[in-house]
């Protein structure tokens, strides 16, 4: 093991020693008195059974045959997940093969990040990760189940499927992914027609064109932002099957995946005599695994925000310097849009997720003594499903990349480092990712352009006001503010001023996409504006630095002089009203600090 991968391991560990036995005593405590439906009075049995067949009704009544909660996501507006609307009758099917039940146990929210971006739902998105955790907390609440079936594949979708499982964490738990759809409008491509529109050389009805190819059929999108990370960090702490992440949907592969997917929760549950939950198998090992996968890869920065959240609800306690440490010594072995012109599909047939685990088995920056669904040992993720006829079979992931320009192997990596790095200063804290930054942006010494909304930036544009050397304040975009919503909407601009020949940085206490590419962006810095952070104190002009090299976020300004400025204070009431954004007033007054996950459920693990 890596000494920096077991030094921050250690650390964890020890900070987390009281949360997490507090969790484990929980969760104990829970699972002795498995299974839950020999509790139940008869009245609630036959509730819960009640519109089963016969023949289910005769398995339920019997308390060593496991019942299976199904927990989705789906909708048929979001593409990731439509495949989703199949996969019950696959499931129950395979449960019914097993002698035992599926039951849909509770849908969750989901939505589109790629339909709100930009919009007023944005604002929702955050805070739908914890409505999501609580919406699968109801689901497994009714005391009926031995195992879980999570279905779930998009930004906040995993992250909240996770956290409210974490609550029923002695139950064995298995995530099933649907998979990307194939590959469409090259990302280069795309990203230079967004611009021309940025630009106004070319119209909506073009932009739309190239949009429709991109995103073109049902899958997750194929850029690796937020969604396929999710994928990748899920598969690497093992609660995936194997090589499970990225088979395509509506294929007989993926088929296969889901129905043996069942099959292995149904092994794994008391009633088959397992003894192990999903709790058991996030643990601080399983955790930093994760970590290590989003560093390696140039994963979404959300991850900063959601990992925490995630570990959180485990009793395990991550900050983001266990992020930064882990960076200094994590290489970087993937080029996937926006850090390189292929898009997750190229890495799926390069050797995947099995070859990358391996590669970092061997070089020691992950742990393989961890529990996973389908035993102890993270080297059972280094195989590669593929049907031989109708049987599913896992082969040895590929001795060497097919695309070495897309996933390269540990010893000969892109870069030496995983491009995450932690920025302080008298502006605040906060993270910076630069895999896809050119080195000669990573520092950037400018004067501030000062934007309390995110559309006043496209009028400054389009107005000429921006072509300058400039770093871009959008402040009041904090989870206390507005709800962080992303502003991926902000990058063609900025990446045509970066085009230009411009010196141009980001600065903002609010997200940018997972997807987030070539401009500098120090983004969840905190306190964020709305709670009198420095940033609400930053006026046009002022002299900024941003130094992802040394790790500094600070206005060159006489401190004094600085401190001494009222605070902004800008009218927020019309963020805060319409589209359902009423209903979300009490998360914005009680949301915990990004580096402490951005969540409603408070500071410490819930309970």
């Amino acid at each position: 093991m890596h000494p920096t991968i077991h030094t921050v391991t250690q650390r964890i560990i020890e900070r987390s020693r009281a949360t997490r036995q507090d969790y484990l005593g929980r969760m104990n405590e829970l699972s002795a008195r498995s299974p839950h439906r020999s509790s139940l009075s008869c009245g609630n049995l036959a509730h819960g059974f009640a519109a089963c067949n016969q023949s289910d009704k005769n398995t339920l009544k019997l308390m060593n045959k496991a019942n299976v909660a199904m927990v989705s996501a789906y909708n048929d507006m979001l593409s990731a997940h439509q495949p989703y609307a199949t996969f019950p009758d696959i499931i129950r099917e395979a449960a019914h093969g097993m002698g035992s039940v599926a039951q849909f146990a509770g849908g969750t929210p989901a939505m589109c990040d790629g339909v709100t971006q930009g919009q007023p739902g944005m604002e929702l998105s955050l805070f739908s990760r914890d409505t999501i955790a609580m919406s699968t907390a109801i689901a497994l609440s009714h005391n009926m189940f031995d195992a879980t079936l999570l279905l779930g594949i998009c930004d906040k979708i995993v992250p909240g499927l996770l956290i409210g499982a974490l609550s029923f964490g002695y139950l064995p738990t298995i995530l099933i992914p649907a998979g990307p759809m194939p590959s469409g409008l090259p990302n280069k491509e795309k990203q230079r027609i967004r611009q021309l529109y940025a630009e106004g050389k070319i119209g909506k009805d073009e932009l739309l064109e190239a949009e429709s190819k991109s995103y073109h059929s049902p899958g997750t999108c194929t850029f690796y932002g937020t969604a396929n990370s999710n994928q990748l960090l899920v598969e690497v702490m093992g609660l995936h099957l194997p090589g499970a992440a990225f088979v395509h949907p509506n294929t007989p592969l993926r088929d296969q995946l889901t129905r043996t997917a069942t099959e292995q929760v149904i092994r794994i549950s008391r009633p088959h005599n397992g003894e192990l939950g999903l709790g058991d198998m996030v643990d601080e090992k399983s955790i930093v695994n994760a970590l290590v996968a989003l560093l390696v890869t140039g994963g979404s920065t959300n991850h900063t925000l959601h990992w925490v959240a995630i570990a959180r609800a485990a009793g395990i306690i991550i900050d983001w310097n266990d992020y930064a440490e882990l960076s200094t010594v994590v290489p970087s072995m993937t080029r996937i849009y926006p850090n390189g012109e292929e898009d997750v599909n190229a890495f799926h047939d390069a050797g995947g997720t099995p070859f990358l685990i391996r590669e970092l088995l061997e070089g020691g920056y992950l742990h393989n003594d961890v529990e996973t669904v389908v035993g102890h040992g993270l080297e059972r993720y280094t195989l590669m499903p593929e049907l031989e006829g109708e049987k599913l079979v896992w082969q040895p992931a590929r001795e060497k990349s097919l695309y070495p320009d897309v996933l390269s192997n540990a010893a000969e990596a892109f870069a030496p480092d995983g491009g995450l790095k932690v920025l302080d200063g008298n502006l605040g804290r906060g993270v910076i990712k630069v895999s896809a930054v050119a080195r000669e942006h990573h520092r950037i010494e400018a004067p501030a352009v000062v934007f309390n909304d995110q559309n006043e930036l496209k009028t400054a544009f389009d107005a000429g006001e921006l072509n300058m050397d400039c770093i871009v304040v959008v402040r009041f975009q904090g989870p206390r503010s507005n709800g962080m919503p992303e502003l991926h909407k902000l990058t063609p601009y900025l990446g045509v001023l970066q085009d230009r020949g411009f010196k141009v940085g980001l600065v903002t206490d609010g997200r940018m996409s997972g997807a987030s590419g070539k401009v500098p962006a120090a983004i969840h810095v905190y306190p964020e504006a709305f709670e009198g952070g420095a940033l609400a104190r930053v006026q046009n002009g002022d002299l900024i630095c941003l130094d992802a090299d040394k790790g500094v976020l600070s206005i060159i300004l006489d401190e004094a002089e600085f401190t001494a400025r009222e605070p902004a204070k800008p009218d927020l009431s019309a963020y805060h009203k319409g589209y359902g954004r009423e209903l979300f007033g009490w998360m914005r007054r009680v949301v915990s600090t990004p580096e402490e996950g951005a969540s409603v459920f408070g500071d410490q693990p819930p309970g």
